[in-house]
């Protein structure tokens, strides 16, 4: 409470500019995004994807649960899958990932390993002509917690087939989602838009239990013009929650 009660002092002291909250849900959830300007691959041991190439970390440590992913390149557009290998032919989590410039807009998200031991692969699936460099860690303060944080909130309901988009102002620097469900599968997509239908910035999921490996991606929204957009590309029967915070 104290957080968010400095939050509140600062906003007004700087006439309401030093954050932008769409709702009173997400203006309780803001303070857990602090910190996320310091995403960065230090101890990640980061290596360069060329293109049509993957590579993979292990992690083996099962007292840890959440892995931080980064990847960017020097401007050139991102196209990586990421997969959540457990065990020698369980693959429960796959993540399409692009960005249109990938040192303006990094690849950001967390992955939970489930505490079990695993893989996680990135492969470049652009051509040769676009390689990037990817890194993965075990996550640190804060973002170890932002999204047990965040589940415990209440999103907005995104039943399946439906779409819900949210823009935000110029003053926003970096928007953080997170999807989650009531553990059954997680389906969707989430853009990054500037201007009309103009994607920056695209994510796509398939988990088969959106609460052990709910979706939490950090855009990075220089400029004006930012608009996130979820789309429910599941049946109706598998709906989400979307919790979406800028700051």
């Amino acid at each position: 409470m104290k957080t968010f009660a400095a939050l509140l002092a600062l906003s007004a002291v700087h006439g309401g500019a030093a954050f932008s909250v769409p709702s009173p849900a997400m203006l309780r959830q803001s303070s857990t995004a602090l910190g996320m300007a310091a995403w960065d691959m230090k101890g990640s041991t980061p290596q360069r994807v060329e293109g049509m190439t993957r590579k993979t970390w292990s992690f083996t440590d099962n007292s840890q649960e959440v892995v931080e992913v980064v990847a960017n390149s020097n401007g050139r557009p991102v196209h990586a899958d990421m997969e959540l290998w457990i065990g020698p032919n369980w693959t429960p989590f796959m993540l399409k990932a692009y960005s249109e410039d990938g040192q303006l807009r990094p690849i950001q998200t967390l992955i939970g390993t489930r505490s079990k031991t695993a893989n996680i692969e990135v492969r470049n699936v652009g051509p040769s002509e676009f390689p990037f460099t990817a890194g993965c860690k075990y996550a640190e303060a804060p973002q170890v917690g932002v999204r047990s944080d965040l589940l415990e909130g209440t999103g907005r309901y995104v039943e399946g087939g439906s779409v819900y988009s949210l823009d935000f102002d110029p003053s926003v620097e970096q928007v953080q989602v997170l999807l989650k469900t009531d553990s059954r599968q997680l389906n969707c997509k989430i853009e990054l838009l500037n201007g009309p239908n103009n994607i920056k910035q695209h994510f796509e999921v398939f988990t088969n239990n959106g609460v052990l490996n709910s979706l939490y991606v950090v855009f990075k929204t220089p400029g004006s013009g930012n608009v996130v957009r979820v789309t429910n590309i599941a049946p109706l029967e598998f709906p989400f929650e979307a919790c979406i915070s800028a700051y």
